[in-house]
């Protein structure tokens, strides 16, 4: 299972660990994805799909 957001195509981000003594370790921040089960008005029928926390807040606005 890939780790993107079906709307919005939100993906993992690279970053640092930054640690007290300044060393810097690689990490990953991925995204926050929640599976939810969604209305489709098009096509009458209810859409199982993985979207981001920021995407559900702003569904009523996307219109699917």
């Amino acid at each position: 299972m890939s780790k993107v957001c079906k709307v919005s195509n939100k993906k993992a981000n690279n970053g640092y660990s930054i640690s007290h003594s300044h060393v810097r370790t690689k990490k990953k921040q991925n995204v926050n994805l929640q599976n939810k089960r969604i209305w489709s008005i098009s096509k009458k029928r209810w859409l199982k799909i993985k979207v981001s926390t920021k995407i559900i807040k702003s569904l009523h606005k996307i219109k699917l």
